[in-house]
This record gives C-alpha cells, structure tokens and sequence, in this order.
C-alpha cells in the first residue's frame, strides 16, 4: 500500500481514540518517523510499557492453548488489550504496538469455550482505536457465559472504554484513567498545489454530491458529523447498557470527551473499584464458578439476542 493510499484508508474510518494517537498514527502511514507525533509517544515510553506488560502477562501463568496472547493462571485467563485498537493486522504494530479485534474475539471465544477457565479478565492499557467491527466485539464480550473483569493498568480511553464497558465489572490501578467517550474522523482539504505542483481535483457523479464533502466548509462538516453523531449514539448506548444505567447519564456524567481519573470514575459509576493486577487475578482465581454453566441473567440475554441479530444483519448485507 502506498504512503497516500495507506493515509487515505485511516482517513476514511472514523475513529474513537485519543487525538495523538491518531495524528502518530497517520505519521506512520505517510512514514514520517521523525514526525513529532511519534517523537512524542517514544518519550513517554508507551509502546516500552505495552511490551512490558504483555510479557509480564505471559510469565504470569501458561498460555491458553489454541489462543493467540491469553495465559491461564488458576482458572483465570488473562487477555491483554494494548495499544491502539485495529480490526486486522497492519504494519503499524512495529511502531505503536497494538491489539487486533480479530485476535482479541477469538481469545474471547477460545477463553469461553475452555473448561478449565472460570473467569475472564481483560487487562487493558489502550489510547483506543478504530471503529470498525467494534460494536460487534463490544456485543460479544457482554454476551459471554463466564464472569468478564477488565483491569485497567494505564488507560482505557474511547474504543477501549467502549469495549471495557461490557465487562461485568471494571477494577483500575489508582493511576489509571479512563474516558473520551465520543467519535471523530481526521480529513483534509486541498488548500493549495501538492509537492508535485499539481492540484487533486475530484469530480463526482450528478447524483452523488455527498459522496466528496468539502471538510472547510459549514455544509461539510454538519454532514459529517450527523455521521459521527449516529455513531456516537451506538457508542453511549452500549456504554450504558453495559454499566447498567441511562444514555443520559453518561453524556452528563461519564467525561463529555474528556478523562476520568480512577477515583473519579469510580464515584461517577464507570468503574467498580481501584485495586492492583496481583490482587485482582488472586480474588478471580479464587471466585470458581460451575464450569459450562452459562448465566442466564437478563443482560447477557439481551446481550446474546442482541449479538444474534447484528450478525445476522451483517450476513443479509
């Protein structure tokens, strides 16, 4: 792929995830290394702490046969979201790091379907990532049979939220953060002649005048973000099905976009407590519940009608 096409395809997804992951992101595509956006996340060691971490993970039990990155220890199978969220492997993983929706929905399955696992546990440092196929993960993760806890060690921020949002209950180290509740799409409008001197003109069938909305202007923008705005919604009402409460009180109260520290978030209801990864895997481990015995509460119900019908949708289209 090349350097604009590789640009063109990030610009083309929307994405829920925090601005300067996006913009290093985009560096990476039109492989500008030296691009501030990436010299940033190397100073803050980010990519240095996700290796870390999965490492830690790894030594932490054995792995999960027929997984790709869980380990059991104790019945508990530890499944690690780091990094940006992409549906597919990418070249990207090199210098951000990241975690696959692919992998993770078979991790979750393999967890699921295995008898000696009695607990599920995400642990999760993510800035978040793109939103394609994320809905449907999100849906799977609420619809699971067994007791799902994410921990979250670092940051678990809009399409890592997202997802940590269905779990049954989310437990963060006290200098983690959570947030950023919300959608948005990077784009550009030619402004002047590319490097070649050459202006990009597109031209558009008579019918079709949405199909290349102009991003500087009013028009454009309120078009793109009804989109952002719908999707959005599909976001707030997963989150608030999953944290059991009402759409209106995460747009008032779970950070309109912004960051929660972990005692902030627990008091406004987006987290369930603060506690460490040692203790949190020590308590699952010692939470055993009757192996293939699926719960039947109202929620993972609704959740499995619910996770049916997408892909069943998603089949017809």
């Amino acid at each position: 792929m090349t350097r604009l096409y590789a640009l063109d395809a990030i610009r083309a997804m929307p994405w829920a995830i925090q601005p300067e992951w996006l913009a290093a992101i985009e560096a990476v595509a039109e492989r500008t290394m030296l691009s501030p956006d990436l010299e940033k996340l190397r100073e803050n060691g980010s990519v240095a702490r996700y290796q870390g971490m999965m490492a830690a993970i790894s030594s932490g039990g054995t792995r999960l046969e027929g997984s790709k990155t869980a380990t059991l220890n104790n019945g508990v199978a530890m499944i690690p979201v780091m990094g940006p969220i992409m549906p597919y492997a990418n070249l990207m993983a090199d210098i951000c790091g990241y975690t696959t929706l692919e992998t993770l929905s078979s991790d979750l399955q393999v967890a699921a379907g295995n008898p000696n696992v009695s607990q599920i546990l995400m642990i999760m440092d993510s800035p978040g990532g793109a939103t394609v196929q994320l809905s449907d993960v999100a849906g799977q993760i609420a619809a699971l049979d067994k007791p799902v806890t994410v921990f979250v060690t670092g940051t678990a921020a809009s399409a890592a939220y997202w997802l940590a949002s269905q779990a049954d209950e989310i437990i963060m180290d006290s200098l983690a953060v959570t947030g950023s509740i919300g959608i948005v799409c990077s784009t550009s409008t030619q402004v002047g002649p590319d490097a070649n001197g050459r202006k990009s003109v597109d031209i558009v069938s008579s019918n079709a005048p949405n199909k290349r909305l102009d991003p500087a202007s009013d028009d454009g923008q309120a078009q793109i973000r009804a989109v952002l705005d719908d999707m959005e919604a599909v976001f707030m009402s997963d989150v608030a099905r999953g944290r059991k409460t009402t759409v209106a009180n995460v747009q008032q109260n779970f950070g309109q976009g912004g960051m929660k520290s972990a005692k902030s978030a627990v008091s406004s209801g987006m987290a369930d407590g603060i506690g460490t990864l040692s203790g949190t895997v020590a308590r699952l481990g010692g939470q055993k519940t009757p192996k293939n015995i699926a719960k039947t509460t109202p929620r993972r119900t609704a959740a499995m009608q619910d996770l049916t019908t997408r892909r069943m949708r998603a089949q017809e289209g």
